[in-house]
């Protein structure tokens, strides 16, 4: 049973960042109907733009939350910046075009983002600095360390923060009219255009968060650290229901539970043969069992409401 719980815990920390970049997903297809495969990138730069700015502050005397909070302050801007400039030149030239089209220049982009980081970071895997109390907190058995306290806690803020801005805000009603129909709403006033940029500022800005909690909870990062966590945050987003806020919410929680639940006990189960770090094995069968009885996703593919 103490095995049980605390692989919950660990589910429930990774699925929190699955969680924040699966929104970025769901929030762009919502939109402009196109999967971003360049968005784990927009993570790794997050993490690598944290561990510059950290390394930068190493003999500053600042105090550990201090120095997170500036790092990814930095990090969201950075990230920001980069997403935009992604949605200006690889997407909006082609938001008319053949749905193929972007969806090669997306994982083109991808590909070009983990060079040029290669390059300016170099391709060796950098430890990321303990900015936060080490000293695990006991919970009976289970434990839980502070960095991963502080990322249940941020993560259940921000996913409340965007609901409300989505369902209770004059953006948020505009960001629905665009996703239902983007010329009737230039119509009423909307900026189609403007609404596009703001919902990648969002998606980078989630992507940065999740960067920098990926950088703290593992203690590395490097040019290829995107890859798998947007993968899997996809993953996430298609078996919630993708275009659906609440479908990708839930969809990164529960990838994280099943993915370390079977961590935890994929060794007995296959009677040794198999490894903790088979632990994909899991994520990928869910999906397929998803797509084959419920091709809709859990919660069903956005339907756009009425703004």
């Amino acid at each position: 049973m103490e095995t049980f719980l605390q692989q919950i815990i660990n589910g429930l920390v990774l699925g929190s960042m699955y969680a924040l970049v699966a929104l970025g997903y769901t929030m762009v297809y919502g939109i402009i109907n196109l999967i971003n495969f360049a968005h784990g990138e927009i993570l790794m730069v997050g993490g690598l733009v944290s561990w510059t700015v950290v390394s930068a502050l190493a003999d500053s005397g600042l105090p550990g939350w201090l120095m997170m909070l500036i790092a990814l302050a930095c990090a969201v801007v950075a990230c920001v910046i980069l997403n935009l400039l992604v949605e200006r030149i690889a997407y909006r030239p082609l938001r008319n075009a053949p749905r193929l089209a972007p969806l090669i220049t997306a994982m083109g982009m991808s590909l070009l983002l983990q060079t040029l980081a290669m390059i300016i970071w170099k391709p060796n895997p950098k430890p990321f600095p303990l900015l936060l109390p080490t000293t695990p907190i006991d919970l009976g058995g289970p434990v839980i360390t502070v960095t991963q306290c502080v990322i249940l806690g941020s993560t259940v803020m921000i996913l409340a923060a965007l609901m409300w801005l989505v369902n209770h805000t004059k953006l948020g009603r505009a960001m629905r009219a665009t996703a239902e129909n983007p010329r009737v709403a230039g119509l009423m006033g909307v900026k189609p255009d403007f609404i596009i940029s703001t919902t990648f500022v969002i998606g980078a800005a989630l992507a940065a968060v999740a960067g920098l909690m990926w950088a703290a909870n593992y203690g590395t990062v490097q040019h290829t650290m995107g890859f798998m966590p947007g993968l899997k945050a996809f993953t996430a987003a298609v078996l919630g229901g993708i275009g659906n806020l609440a479908g990708a919410m839930v969809g990164g929680i529960l990838l994280g539970l099943i993915e370390a639940i079977g961590a935890g006990y994929l060794g007995d189960l296959t009677g040794g043969v198999l490894g903790s770090h088979y632990a994909d094995i899991f994520a990928f069968v869910a999906l397929i069992l998803v797509l084959t009885l419920r091709p809709s996703g859990l919660l069903g593919e956005r339907v756009a409401d009425r703004a």
